[in-house]
């Protein structure tokens, strides 16, 4: 068992680069390849090859097995190569390639197998043997199969089915060498001479052929074209016996000894000249080719068998045979005694310069070189010379690994000559991984533990100093000291370990030394508390003083916290590191008291917190107004209006102030003394014919806001504008409304100054009991509390301003449902049919009539069952009536406003006869079912998330059935998509899409009938992340009846003028 040394896992994978190996005939050779896996991450690759390029994989069988393992334990993977019943032709050169990676390396080794010569089968390991034949070995049970024979008699399309079938993997070398066997002219021993190869002979000339027979005895035949030839008058055959000549050795061989290298001539005479003899060595017959390394010389009787260059496989017996015997002689070829001209010297080589090893011997042979046992092998790196009897070994640049035992070893020699190389490297620091200046940071109260690669053969000794203190290997500060490195260590740093430590490196080849600088640093002390220099709507300014002490480190920035006054908590404000020492704080809220506090930082860690700074509230001026424009001029005044500033902030408002200067001057002037918290101001007393310019300032607890100016100067002079009526669209067309509905009509117009506006009524002045008339500057309004139908007619409006003026005309239009019709009279009754006839009503209800209505109802039960809608004419006939029952019929008249209140009913009966007796049927009183409304299920209070649709749900009973209406707040929900209501079987529903917090409050649903009303209330409230609850304000009792009048106006189809919702003012808002 070989097993091949180094680890497979280092760089330079394979430590053992060349051994020889002895085996014997017939046995088993196993070779082992180990490889540490410590630091590799899986299984390397390896291959086994036989001489250059023959991959051993291919050829696993029955004469080499390969395997492999791995210990989990140790770390190691095993491969193993296995000859089984090694053959001498196993005998060459071996090498194990191991990769990994990047990683690569090789090993290379000898196997000479001796022993006595056996028969055996060549195996897979003879590849030369297998370009040469390939013999397909017999299975016991099966007959031996010669397959030069199978191709011989093949067909050629066959080939290739049989080298599949008996696994030719040669196929076209054998098929060259079967061309070639063809081409061969087998020699028989029975001719002493044979025919020549061609004869050539004129037409109607003869010819004879001759041969010479070695054995009388034979019969002969002759054949053309493969015909045999009969003797004929053209053709004659006779024999003729050639006489066998028995020659004599005159001079036999006789024994040579000789040494490697020399010319050999083995020399014997016969009694004849020109005989026919034949060398042979150790019974093999040898022939003079000229690839042959043995040349046969014949001069006369003298025969000569001259072997050039004598080598030590040319020792053997040689003879020589003839007609008359033999003769035999040995030869002995020893090698010749080797010398040592010049041994190799032992040296000692500094790293990086030339190995040069050099040796002579007496004898111009090659060798192997080998360092510590193992093989070298020529590459980039190594050079070996050899030129005559002097060998060199050169390596042009000498490393730590070179060192060791060389030897040189002669080919064929027993004999070496060995040297020692030391390699010495000067100790060296690299210090490479340092700062600058040598100088290593380090956090005060962690431990430092320094390496310091070293290098230097042999290992150099270490010192480590600090003034005039030597550094021990224990204590809190020590160094340890490796192979290839060194390592200063501090258990806990302190500020007093700062300062420059000395290293020394010390062996035979040299000195070095550095100095390395400790530096003990630590996190800054606290920057001192901040100042607020300014303070806005929702920032501040603040500025600090840098800390006193950095901790040996520069500062690199400072983190800033805040917090409300009365809270414990605090805020990171910036991620990023501060690097100024100012700092704008921004997204805090207006009115609340905080607090600020800094970090200082450096690259070792965060300072303490500096003591917070005195609390501030962040408050702003509001914006400045909006919308600043002229509402009128007079020859002494100007009145200004504007609205409320978009931002107002926490500090609220307070009020207005107005500042006018004339146009040329900048000199402002305040017009109102003392604040207003209108959003309209007068300024009076002005020069009639004079230019101001006008400016208004929002005020607060922050102070003025920024002034909003008016665009441009005004003239203070009355100026007449025209009247100008602006009718609303809706009003260009008559305005319809049903009885009982409120009608409220804004009309605007211009006009200016003191423009006067008047009323009539078809003519006639209105009567302002009935309907109300309030005018204002720019618009007037007509409204009707509850409308009738007399209120109809056509309302004629005129504005004057002096001698000018306008008029616009609007009709309006009262109506009402319509009265029930004239007469209903049965005109005809035939079969299942009834003829009815009317007259339409005498009230339209001042519209037109759309239609009718016809209802029936049997006699017995009185149920009515409408037979026609929306009927025009004023007679039908009624169809498909039941025989036997006899019908009342009545017909309501219908306009835009809905049908009549009452229908007209036939006075008399309309029997539809049938035969028998006519059955009649018992009167019963009808059930009252009527009911006012009545909760049974009541609405229950819900949380609601955020985003989510939300449902509220309860039940109501009563007859009629009663109308629904749902509240939120006390006001009425009116067409609004975020609402959805359904009513169901007498289960109220009220859908809530998507709530918002603001969507919380009081929700009610209200039922009313005829005979009652009744409801039922619950909470809502809204949750959501970043939301709070929003419960709406309650709105006055005031307001609250104006709303409920408002919803009650609304279900009956009146318009009115103001919403149920105040303003900011707390004033109804007024609808236009």
């Amino acid at each position: 068992m070989l097993q091949l040394p180094g680890n497979l896992g280092t760089p330079v994978l394979l430590l053992s680069k060349g051994i020889q190996i002895l085996g014997t005939i017939c046995g088993n050779i196993t070779f082992i390849a180990k490889v540490e896996a410590k630091d590799l991450l899986r299984k390397p690759n390896v291959k086994w090859f036989k001489g250059k390029w023959m991959d051993l994989a291919s050829k696993a069988g029955k004469h080499l097995q390969l395997k492999e393992s791995f210990e989990r334990h140790t770390k190691i993977h095993t491969f193993e190569m296995h000859i089984i019943q090694a053959k001498e032709n196993y005998a060459g050169n071996y090498r194990c390639e191991v990769s990994y990676k990047d990683k690569f390396d090789s090993c290379s080794f000898d196997l000479e197998v001796t022993g006595k010569m056996v028969t055996y089968d060549a195996g897979e390991l003879d590849f030369s043997g297998l370009l040469k034949r390939r013999e397909i070995k017999p299975q016991e049970e099966e007959p031996e199969v010669d397959v030069w024979e199978l191709l011989k008699n093949a067909n050629p399309s066959e080939y290739e089915k049989i080298a599949f079938q008996y696994g030719i993997t040669d196929l076209r070398g054998m098929l060259k060498r079967l061309k070639r066997m063809r081409r061969e002219v087998k020699k028989s021993a029975a001719f002493a001479k044979g025919l020549d190869p061609a004869y050539q002979v004129d037409k109607g000339g003869k010819v004879r052929f001759m041969v010479e027979l070695a054995d009388p005895t034979v019969e002969l035949k002759w054949y053309k074209n493969g015909q045999e030839i009969r003797p004929t008058c053209c053709i004659d055959l006779f024999a003729q016996v050639t006489p066998i000549l028995y020659l004599n050795f005159i001079i036999c061989l006789e024994d040579t000894n000789t040494y490697v290298g020399e010319r050999v001539e083995l020399s014997c005479e016969v009694s004849e000249d020109d005989a026919n003899v034949k060398w042979f060595k150790n019974g093999v017959e040898l022939t003079d080719e000229a690839k042959s390394r043995y040349r046969i010389k014949v001069e006369g009787k003298k025969h000569t068998l001259i072997i050039e260059e004598a080598a030590k496989n040319d020792s053997a017996t040689y003879s020589v045979m003839t007609t008359g015997g033999q003769s035999e002689a040995k030869l002995s070829v020893d090698l010749r005694p080797l010398k040592i001209s010049l041994a190799l010297q032992d040296q000692t080589v500094r790293l990086g310069q030339e190995i040069h090893l050099k040796c002579e011997i007496s004898e111009n042979v090659e060798g192997k070189w080998y360092k510590n046992g193992q093989l070298i092998e020529a590459s980039d790196r190594v050079k070996l010379y050899h030129k005559g009897r002097i060998h060199r070994f050169v390596i042009g640049s000498a490393a730590v690994d070179d060192e060791g035992e060389y030897m040189f070893v002669p080919d064929a020699y027993n004999i070496n000559i060995p040297c020692k190389v030391h390699v010495v490297d000067p100790p060296k620091l690299h210090l490479d991984g340092l700062g600058e200046g040598n100088t290593v940071t380090v956090v005060a109260g962690s431990k430092l533990r320094l390496e310091i690669p070293i290098t230097g053969e042999p290992t150099p000794k270490v010192t480590w100093s600090k003034g005039d203190k030597w550094i021990t290997d224990s204590g809190r500060i020590r160094a340890e000291t490796y192979p290839d490195s060194s390592c200063l260590v501090i258990d806990v740093a302190e500020r007093e370990d700062s300062g420059p430590f000395r290293i020394a490196l010390k062996n035979e080849a040299g000195e070095d030394t550095a100095l390395i600088n400790i530096k003990v640093v630590d996190v800054p002390d606290p920057p001192q508390a901040p100042d607020v220099t300014e303070v806005g709507e929702d920032w501040c300014v603040m500025t600090w003083e840098p800390p006193a002490n950095d901790g040996g480190s520069p500062i690199l920035g400072y983190f800033i916290e805040r917090k409300k006054k009365q809270s414990s908590r605090w805020m990171r404000l910036n991620f990023e590191l501060c690097k100024e020492t100012t700092f704008e704080p921004k997204k805090m809220i207006e009115g609340v008291a905080y607090e600020v506090r800094v970090f200082a930082v450096n690259a070792i860690g965060i300072s303490k917190p500096s003591m917070p700074s005195k609390s501030f509230v962040p408050l702003a001026v509001t914006s400045p107004p909006t919308l600043l424009a002229v509402d009128g001029v007079t020859d002494t005044t100007v009145t200004m209006k504007w609205r409320p500033p978009d931002h107002i902030g926490a500090a609220g408002l307070d009020g207005y102030v107005v500042e006018y200067c004339f146009e040329g001057t900048d000199e402002w002037i305040v017009a109102n003394p003392e604040l207003t918290d209108k959003t309209k101001f007068t300024i009076s007393g002005l020069p009639t014919g004079s230019k101001i310019l006008v400016r208004v300032k929002a005020v607060n607890a922050a102070g003025e806001s920024e002034p909003r100016y008016h665009p441009g100067p005004i003239l203070v002079k009355e100026v007449i504008e025209p009247p100008k009526i602006r009718l609303p669209r809706h009003l260009k067309q008559t305005y319809t409304r049903r009885v009982g509905e409120t009608v409220n009509l804004v009309i605007p117009f211009q006009g200016k100054p003191r423009a006067k506006v008047s009323w009539q009524k078809n003519g006639s002045p209105i009567d302002k009991n009935q309907i109300n008339i309030r005018n204002t500057e720019n618009d007037t309004i007509i409204f009707i509390r509850k409308a009738e139908r007399n209120h109809s007619g056509e309302y004629n409006m005129k504005v004057e301003v002096e001698n000018l003026e306008d008029k616009a005309t609007i009709d309006i239009q009262i109506v009402d449902r319509p009265g029930p019709p004239e007469v209903v009279t049965i005109e005809d009754v035939w079969g299942e049919n009834v003829n009815l006839s009317w007259k339409p009503p005498k009230d339209d209800g001042n519209a037109a009539i759309t239609g009718y209505t016809i209802q029936k109802a049997d006699k017995k039960s009185m149920e009515w069952f409408t037979v026609m809608e929306h009927y025009h004419r004023t007679s039908a006939t009624i169809n498909e009536l039941v025989i036997g029952n006899e019908y009342y019929f009545r017909i309501f008249s219908e306009n835009i406003c809905g049908l009549s209140e009452d229908a007209t009913m036939t006075k008399e009966s309309a029997l539809i006869a049938k035969d028998g007796k006519v059955y009649k049927y018992p009167v019963y009183d009808d059930f009252d079912f009527s009911e006012r409304p009545l909760f049974t299920q009541p609405l229950v209070n819900t949380f609601a998330v955020a985003g989510y649709n939300a449902t509220l749900n309860c039940s109501v009973r009563g007859n009629p059935k009663p109308k629904i209406t749902w509240l939120k707040n006390k006001v009425i929900i009116m067409n609004d998509p975020k609402y959805r209501m359904f009513s169901n079987q007498g289960v109220c529903t009220l859908e809530i899409r998507k709530p918002s917090p603001y969507d919380g409050g009081t929700y009610t649903c209200h039922a009313v009938n005829q005979l009652g009303e009744a409801e039922v209330d619950c909470k809502l409230e809204v949750k959501g992340k970043g939301f709070k609850t929003l419960q709406m304000p309650c709105l006055s009792e005031h307001h609250l009846h104006r709303s409920q009048k408002y919803a009650r106006q609304m279900q009956k189809g009146v318009q009115t003028s103001f919403l149920p919702f105040p303003d900011e003012n707390n004033n109804l808002v007024r609808t236009k």
